[in-house]
């Protein structure tokens, strides 16, 4: 498969995820299978660049493809949560609503800002390499709240409205904090290449 290919696959098991939040009644099976084609099409996101690395680089193409792919798949993933929530659950106020909206903004500003830092970085000639800040398994664990992997994960509460509503607003906190303190460490580093 070509890497874009292996995007494609990605992109199918990852929105149709998202579309059956936004379109099919909330239940434990359904939280299930979403959590599935979501944790699937994030293992195929992760394939593309191997696969661009073992047929011998990507392309500028596949890249932007990946990207594009990315950034739509945060945004939509919350979108419908939201449709979903304002179709399916019995929200009392429609103030929760705010959460996956608010969510929807704090990881495209998130997405960008990481997107928008190797840009620069890389016309300031900072390499690669130089860019990894390491990681500890400290660090590890407390970025854990904004893993992707744990948001899929989240989605198998979606039966169980209260649930998958106290946990997701805890993973909105959990990224809200951590782009509040992302955005003051970039600006040093930005305002650095200077």
């Amino acid at each position: 498969m070509t890497p874009n290919q292996v995007t494609a696959v990605s992109a199918a098991f990852t929105f149709t995820g998202i579309v059956l939040l936004a379109t099919a009644r909330p239940s434990l099976p359904l939280g299930i299978a979403v959590w599935l084609l979501l944790a699937v099409g994030y293992a195929w996101d992760s394939a593309d660049g191997q696969v661009a690395r073992l047929r011998g680089g990507g392309s500028p193409a596949g890249e932007w493809l990946d990207h594009v792919v990315d950034s739509t798949k945060l945004v939509t993933l919350h979108l419908a949560v939201a449709i979903g929530a304002f179709r399916f659950f019995d929200l009392g106020s429609p103030l929760w609503l705010l959460v996956p909206l608010g969510f929807a903004a704090v990881s495209t500003v998130t997405f960008f800002g990481m997107i928008l830092n190797d840009l620069l970085r890389a016309r300031h000639g900072v390499s690669q390499a130089a860019q990894s800040g390491g990681s500890s398994p400290l660090r590890s664990l407390l970025g854990l709240p904004t893993d992707y992997g744990m948001l899929c994960l989240a989605f198998v509460l979606w039966g169980w409205q209260a649930g998958f509503m106290v946990v997701y607003t805890l993973l909105a906190l959990a990224a809200l904090a951590f782009l509040a303190l992302a955005l003051v460490v970039w600006f040093r580093k930005m305002d650095s290449l200077a």
